[in-house]
Parts: structure tokens; sequence; C-alpha cells
């Protein structure tokens, strides 16, 4: 990847996932419609795929941080404990 490419996507970094997400969608979109020129098409591919490992990372970020609420033998909330996602 040249240098003008990754500056380009260097942005991606501060998106929010939300931001990020909305961004591929268009991204997708535009592929879909197949309207654009190869070589356009070729770097939307390629931002589409920074941002799809951008929305991966949030959210793998996310799932790290999601506790599950322990209870007591009685039933009471007893604290909290990492969410075993595996």
């Amino acid at each position: 990847m040249s240098a003008a490419k990754v500056d380009a996507n260097k942005d991606i970094e501060k998106l929010s996932f939300e931001e990020a997400l909305a961004q591929l969608e268009k991204i997708v979109g535009q592929l879909e419609s197949g309207e654009a020129p190869l070589e356009t098409s070729i770097e939307l591919y390629e931002r589409g795929t920074a941002l799809k490992a951008h929305c991966e990372a949030r959210l793998k970020a996310a799932e790290a941080k999601v506790e599950k609420i322990t209870l007591s033998a009685s039933g009471e909330p007893a604290g909290t404990s990492p969410l075993d996602i595996d």
C-alpha cells in the first residue's frame, strides 16, 4: 500500500464504531452499484477493508469491557465478573 493510501486511511483510527460502520455501509452501496471506475472501486475496497478491521477491533474492545452480574446463593447481586465470550 502506498504512503498516500496509508495516510488516507489514517483518519479511520479516530472514528467511532458508528461512524466507521456508516462509512462502510456507504462504500458497500457504491461497490454494489457497479458504477465506480475500476481504480475507484479498488480504493473503495481498500478503505472498506480498513473500516471493517476498525469496526472489528472496536467490537472486541467493547466485549472485553462487558461484565456479567454475579449472584449470591440467595439470588442477590454480589458483584461482577468478566464476560466469558469463548
